[in-house]
C-alpha cells in the first residue's frame, strides 16, 4: 500500500512477500578491515537470484552504504531476489581511511569488493542461516547508482586503459545515473580529477539496462543530462535506456526519501523506477519473459508521463516478437 503513487500503479508488479535481513555480515579482506554488507531476501523460496547493489559517492554520511537504497533493495527482495549491499571503501562513515592507497574514491578497491562478495558467497550464507542454501550462485546481476554505476560498468566489461575488470559470474546489470565518458567529454578540471572515468564502453558486452533522469545535469561536463546516457549509446551489451521524467540524479529517491542524495522527492517516479527495474531483472535473471514487455507496455498507456523507454534495434525486434 502506497498512498503517494498514482500513475506508477499501472505498471504491473508482483505482490510483496515477507523478507529477512542480515547485517552486518563481515567478510575478511587481505590487508584491511573486513568488508561489511547487508543481505535482504524473501523468507521463503529457493533458487533466489542474487543482485549486488553498489552505492554511490553521495553527500550523506550514512545513506550511501550497506544501509542505504532501501527503496530499491527492499522492493526487489520482497519480490524474489537476494539483494547484497556492500559498504564500499569509499563510504564516508564505514569506508577505508583517507590516507591509504587508493583514497579518496577507491574506484579499484570497489570493484575488488564486489568480486570478494562473489568469492565468499558460502561465507555470506554461513552468516545468514535463514537464507543459507537458498541462493542461486549461478544467477547473479549487479546494479550500481552514480559512482556505483562506474563500479558495475567495469564489472560488466567496460575497460580503462585496456585493463579488463569484468567478472563472468555476473550475467546482467543495471546502470543508474552512471557517469558517462571521461577525458574530452568532461571539463578540463574534472577530467584531471577523475581520470578513471575515461572508460571504454565498447567492451561492455554484458546484458545491461541504462537508467537516467531527464533533469540530471552533472557538474562533471557541459554536455548536460545526455552524458549519463553514454553507456547506452556506446555499449554493445546495453539493451535499453529508461529515461525517468522530472527527476535528477536521485531518480526520485532511490537512496531514500530523507537522503541528501534525493534532490527531488518524486514518489510516483520512484515507484516507477522500482517497478521497471524489477521487471527487467525478472526477465533477464529469472527467465520471466513477460515481465519487461508488460512493464514497457504500461508506459504506452496511463503510466506514459513517468518515463520513456528506448531499446536498441536488436532488442526492439526481439521484444516485438
Amino acid at each position: 500500500m502506497n498512498n503517494l503513487i498514482d500513475l506508477a500503479k499501472h505498471i504491473p508488479t508482483p505482490e510483496a512477500t515477507l523478507t529477512v535481513a542480515y547485517t552486518p555480515i563481515r567478510l575478511p579482506m587481505v590487508g584491511r578491515q573486513p568488508l561489511e554488507l547487508r543481505l535482504t531476501a524473501p523468507t521463503t523460496g529457493g533458487n533466489l537470484a542474487i543482485v549486488l547493489l553498489s552505492h554511490g559517492f553521495g553527500p550523506s554520511n550514512y545513506i550511501p552504504s550497506k544501509d542505504g537504497y532501501a527503496p530499491l533493495a527492499q522492493f526487489w527482495a520482497e519480490r524474489g531476489f537476494a539483494v547484497i549491499q556492500p559498504t564500499h571503501a569509499s563510504s564516508h562513515v564505514g569506508g577505508l581511511p583517507s590516507d591509504v592507497p587508493g583514497a579518496l574514491y577507491f574506484w579499484r578497491e570497489r570493484v575488488e569488493e564486489m568480486k570478494a562478495v562473489l568469492n565468499q558467497l558460502p561465507e555470506v550464507e554461513r552468516q545468514a542461516p535463514a537464507i543459507a542454501g537458498r541462493m542461486d550462485h549461478s544467477c547473479i546481476g549487479a546494479v550500481g547508482h552514480s559512482f556505483g554505476g562506474h563500479t558495475v560498468g567495469l564489472l560488466l566489461g567496460a575497460q580503462l586503459n585496456g585493463e579488463d575488470f569484468s567478472d563472468p559470474r555476473i550475467s546482467a546489470g543495471i546502470l543508474l545515473a552512471a557517469p558517462g565518458r571521461g577525458g574530452k567529454h568532461m571539463t578540463e578540471e574534472n577530467a584531471a580529477r577523475f581520470p578513471f572515468f575515461d572508460v571504454d564502453f565498447s567492451t561492455l558486452t554484458t546484458r545491461s539496462l541504462v537508467v537516467c533522469g531527464d533533469t540530471d545535469d552533472p557538474h562533471f561536463t557541459t554536455r548536460g543530462p545526455e552524458w549519463h546516457a553514454d553507456a547506452f549509446h556506446h555499449s554493445p551489451g546495453a539493451e535499453a535506456i529508461l529515461m525517468m521524467h522530472g527527476v535528477g540524479h536521485g531518480l526520485g529517491g532511490i537512496a531514500g526519501l530523507d537522503a541528501k542524495e534525493t534532490e527531488t522527492e518524486a514518489p510516483d517516479v520512484l515507484e516507477a523506477t522500482k517497478r521497471l527495474t524489477l521487471a527487467w531483472l525478472q526477465t533477464v535473471l529469472r527467465a520471466d519473459e513477460g515481465a519487461w514487455p508488460s512493464a514497457c507496455l504500461a508506459l504506452e498507456g496511463k503510466a506514459a508521463p513517468l518515463a520513456d523507454i528506448t531499446h536498441n534495434q536488436t532488442e526492439f525486434d526481439h521484444y516485438k516478437q
